[in-house]
């Protein structure tokens, strides 16, 4: 007869399931990140968490990067748990700080896309630690790598010998009727100066009458605004007649003179850098903010839920309403 022996040793926990040969990817930018700075995996690094907790953790940990990480993906892809658990083991997985997950803005101009990204560390990091991070992380600028330069030749090979220049005739040189052109020291100013007439006959100027108003127009252009603006706000509603060009300009560059603009924020760098903005996402409800504002992966409402105040039972209400319906009653009679 055999005899069924018992051991108080605790039972093993179950082994994560290696990751499965052809393990969902990510769209490109999106997936898991590894963060830098982990240790080698031992067999104990997980083992202070609880057993979901920890066959999730370790599962997730054999994924590659930018490996799939939402929770149907990881559901589907593990026979253990549905995505129910699956949630609730990231959310405590978060908690135990041994992920975050963010959205980070890629990409230059009107290619900038938002993707979501999750950050593991095998080594479970505190708050600060992730703070610091993440602040980093958005910090960062994305370089578009540049074409590396041909490498000379090495010195035994020789160098083809330059083809012997052969001279050649000059071209006769099509005759030009002369014109007038724009001095080649105009400013600004003058340009626009000059683009009143064409705009509006009544407005003709000569030279010597942009010469005279440059200055004026200049200072249009010291307050912000551009050629294009000057040009509108001195051809707007004009008389049926302009009897002399020079002094109604005049007058309308004092009379309708812009008012000075703050200076304007510095624009993004261009040409293939741009500062990455990224927002941390609670690990429960998704919602977006700043790293400081998650603690242990939550936002305030999921790390804080609000209790509502018990419901007041229908009968004491009737009661009161009773009440005053008697006490209104009673001052009628008086």
């Amino acid at each position: 007869m055999a005899t069924q022996n018992f051991s108080s040793a605790l039972p093993t926990p179950p082994v994560p399931a290696p990751a499965p040969a052809l393990c969902p990817k990510a769209s490109p930018g999106y997936g898991k990140r590894s963060v830098p700075d982990q240790r080698p995996p031992r067999a104990d690094d997980f083992a202070f968490l609880p057993e979901r907790e920890r066959y999730i953790a370790g599962y997730v940990d054999q994924l590659p990067e930018g490996a799939a990480m939402n929770i149907k993906s990881l559901a589907k892809c593990q026979p253990l748990y549905g995505q129910m658990a699956v949630g609730s083991a990231l959310r405590a997985l978060g908690v135990a700080g041994h992920l975050r997950q963010a959205r980070c803005a890629v990409g230059d101009g009107d290619t900038v896309r938002w993707v979501t990204r999750t950050f593991w560390s095998r080594t479970a990091r505190d708050n600060e630690w992730w703070n610091t991070f993440l602040t980093a992380e958005a910090g960062q600028r994305l370089h578009q790598p540049e074409p590396a330069p041909a490498a000379p030749p090495p010195p035994w090979v020789p160098a083809e010998p330059a083809a012997p220049a052969t001279p050649e005739a000059p071209a006769p040189a099509p005759v030009v009727p002369q014109q007038r052109t724009t001095p080649a020291d105009a400013s600004p100013a003058y340009l626009a100066l000059t683009r009143l007439g064409p705009a509006d006959k009544r407005l003709g100027l000569s030279e010597g009458d942009c010469r005279e108003l440059e200055e004026s127009a200049a200072e249009w252009f010291a307050r912000g605004v551009d050629a294009d603006y000057l040009v509108h706000a001195v051809t707007a509603g004009l008389p049926a007649t302009v009897d002399s060009p020079l002094g109604f300009v005049r007058k309308r560059l004092i009379t309708k003179l812009p008012p000075h603009r703050p200076a304007a924020a510095a624009p993004a760098p261009q040409g293939g850098t741009s500062a990455p903005r990224l927002m941390v996402e609670c690990t429960d409800c998704g919602a977006p903010g700043r790293a400081e504002a998650f603690r242990d992966g939550l936002c305030g409402p999921c790390r804080e839920p609000a209790h509502p105040a018990p419901a007041e039972e229908p009968g004491i209400e009737r009661d009161i309403q009773a009440h005053v319906k008697r006490l209104r009653e009673q001052l009628k009679l008086r």
